[in-house]
């Protein structure tokens, strides 16, 4: 969706700003982002470590906490790790980055293979460094690692769940809708399951409109669900010297929320709203980005009826999002219980808005 970028990251570990994750599908030209994660003695402990933490939760998780052995992840931890998520997005600003883990582990599903894991989807693969080197997952381990603590404090909460809880918490947080999510995804084993290279969007492909389809439709997605999606674009930036896209600064960044810089397709790029279908249809701010699959919501005309509608109702915008994300969310993932887990007893409780502490001020 216009959730894609070209990216050439070069530098994720040492210093990367948490809050400006590039468009939550994206393309990378350059996996040598990940060439340092090996001289990096935290990153090293965490890949080393993944195979030893897998067994340690299959067999009953950390100290006295143990998952139901009929569960793949325990509800009670799925709750306690949401809080630890909300501190976490209240701290680091952090809510774009964990979206687009979310839904690069997602991503890769192919509705024309039935088999598990190799159909892709929602399976925590994404932790693996064989597929975090993919061009369009450059920057995500620092996701990874964020997240990391909460899963060694929750072991029975597997990784496909909590990259699922991270991103839906982060929508809710940031003012968007409550999300009717379900969990008890099952973790594929080793990065032998790793889906192969190249069933993530790119931002720039010559036929915008015939790509966000020829990727979506794999997915079994159509084109409401695609223009809905899209609009999470309300959240993050985009910067050149990772994504290859957008501005090194804007009055909009410049300040921060996070480390200051980069581009957003929003002025307020931590608040969840129908902000960014509004900025595309006026193009009036040179400081705003619009990428080529954004502005093939209002070129193509079966995209145009959904992002004109949502340009001007935010309540249907929601309503459309929220059935788009969980949807997305549970491709090609393995469910135990089949059933899944539900850990809202109220779907349509209102999360705690989240406020951003400061935004530029618009001003140059």
């Amino acid at each position: 969706m216009a959730l894609f970028s070209g990216a050439a990251s070069a530098r994720i570990i040492p210093s990367v700003s948490l809050s400006s994750s590039r468009s939550f599908f994206s393309l990378s030209s350059s996996s040598s982002s990940l060439q340092c994660l090996r001289s990096s003695p935290r990153i090293s402990h965490l890949f080393l470590n993944q195979r030893r933490a897998e067994v340690r939760v299959s067999s009953g998780g950390y100290g006295t906490v143990s998952a139901p052995k009929s569960f793949a992840s325990d509800p009670d931890q799925l709750k306690s790790a949401r809080e630890d998520i909300k501190e976490l997005l209240r701290s680091k600003f952090c809510h774009p980055i964990l979206i687009r883990l979310g839904w690069h582990d997602a991503g890769t599903y192919n509705k024309n293979i039935e088999e598990w894991p190799q159909r892709g989807g929602a399976n925590g693969s994404l932790r693996f460094e064989i597929e975090l080197k993919h061009a369009a997952n450059a920057g995500l381990v620092n996701a990874l690692k964020l997240l990391q603590p909460i899963k060694d404090k929750y072991s029975g909460v597997t990784y496909a769940d909590l990259f699922q809880l991270a991103g839906a918490t982060a929508v809710e947080e940031a003012g968007g809708p409550k999300l009717p999510m379900k969990y008890g995804r099952v973790d594929v084993s080793g990065p032998e399951q790793c889906p192969e290279e190249g069933r993530l969007p790119d931002a720039g492909p010559p036929s915008p409109a015939d790509h966000l389809r020829q990727v979506f439709y794999r997915m079994g997605l159509n084109d409401k669900e695609i223009v809905a999606l899209s609009g999470a674009h309300t959240l993050g930036r985009a910067r050149p010297d990772r994504s290859g896209w957008g501005k090194p600064e804007t009055k909009y960044t410049k300040d921060g929320p996070g480390a200051p810089g980069g581009q957003s397709w929003t002025v307020q790029w931590l608040k969840f709203d129908n902000s960014y279908f509004k900025d595309i249809k006026e193009k009036k701010d040179e400081d705003l980005l619009i990428l080529p699959t954004d502005a093939a919501l209002f070129e193509d005309p079966s995209f145009k009826v959904y992002a004109e509608k949502y340009a001007e109702d935010q309540e249907t915008f929601f309503k459309d999002y929220a059935e788009a994300h969980a949807k997305l969310s549970n491709l090609g993932a393995k469910f135990d219980p089949p059933e899944g887990i539900v850990i809202d007893e109220s779907p349509n409780a209102g999360a705690e808005k989240f406020v951003a502490a400061k935004y530029s001020t618009g001003k140059e």
